[in-house]
């Protein structure tokens, strides 16, 4: 399957028994909202609910964290999802979290698995055909995962390139600049804003048009070359909690560059240990 796919594709492919369409939103804590109730009020027609709050650690204090394989294989076989099964995930608000689904189906090497461009906003200015209440129960299928290390960072990761001065490796930050630079406040409270030393900005949001859908190849990679990227160095991305993190590995592949890791406690785990160097841009 291509990274991503358009509105048309969907709209053609709907209702086909190898594909399932997932609704993969979060909200930060300071919007109002949740995806739940989202997915209630308006969906894609027959569509479930990817909930990142569900499919996730239980046990890890840090936001929807990734589930260990059999977890995964258990939550996702719960939706309909099988190894053979084709995945569409979209977003309630555009192309922000979706990338996410995306990223999980890939770590754990299902690679039969797009983003749709533009999300559910897309879909509805075209006039195209909502549900509203519950998706009914998908009938179960086995989903045997295989997990693909290198595309997961964790903190130890980053130390490690934190402390050789970004040379083994290029840190890329998805948060606004302002969060980025310590000029404005994160979502969570009690947690500094800043970087870590040596990070790279370069904010998802940047990487979608003002239609709403993902910027051409030859945009975004002058985009990731400007912030250093040229496929000579591994990249990991980050973000807040490992969400729009996701958006830049979409974005680095649809350029043809190189896969990224993305670390998935990203500055939620960072700026809350106390032993991680911190940094802001702020005069």
């Amino acid at each position: 399957m291509d990274l991503l796919v358009s509105t048309e594709w969907l709209a053609a492919e709907l209702g086909k028994p190898d594909l399932v369409v997932l609704d993969c939103t979060t909200y930060l804590p300071n919007e109002t909202g949740n995806a739940p109730d989202g997915f209630r009020a308006a969906h894609i027609p027959g569509a479930r609910l990817f909930d990142l709050e569900h499919i996730a650690d239980p046990h890890d204090t840090l936001p929807h964290m990734v589930p260990t394989p059999a977890l995964f294989g258990r939550l996702i076989g719960a939706l309909g999802v099988g190894n053979e099964t084709r995945v569409v995930f979209y977003d309630q608000h555009g192309l922000r979290a979706s990338p996410r689904g995306w990223w999980m189906m890939r770590l754990f090497g299902h690679e039969k698995v797009a983003v749709l461009d533009g999300g559910l906003p897309k879909w509805q200015r075209e006039g195209r055909p909502v549900e509203a209440g519950d998706a009914p129960a998908a009938t179960p299928r086995d989903f045997v995962p295989d997990l693909i290390a290198r595309r997961l960072a964790g903190i130890g990761d980053v130390k490690r390139i934190v402390r050789q001065g970004g040379g083994e490796a290029l840190i890329l930050d998805a948060r606004s600049k302002a969060r980025f630079d310590g000029t404005a406040p994160e979502p969570r409270p009690g947690l500094p804003s800043g970087h870590m030393p040596g990070a790279a900005s370069l904010p998802a949001a940047d990487l979608v048009g003002p239609d709403g859908v993902m910027k051409d190849a030859a945009t975004l990679r002058a985009m990731f070359a400007e912030r250093g990227v040229d496929g000579s160095r591994p990249v990991v991305t980050s973000c807040g909690t490992g969400v729009t993190a996701c958006v830049l590995a979409l974005g680095l592949l649809r350029a043809g560059l190189p896969e990224a890791a993305v670390y998935d406690g990203s500055w939620t785990e960072w700026a809350g240990r106390p032993e991680t160097p911190k940094e802001a841009s702020a005069a």
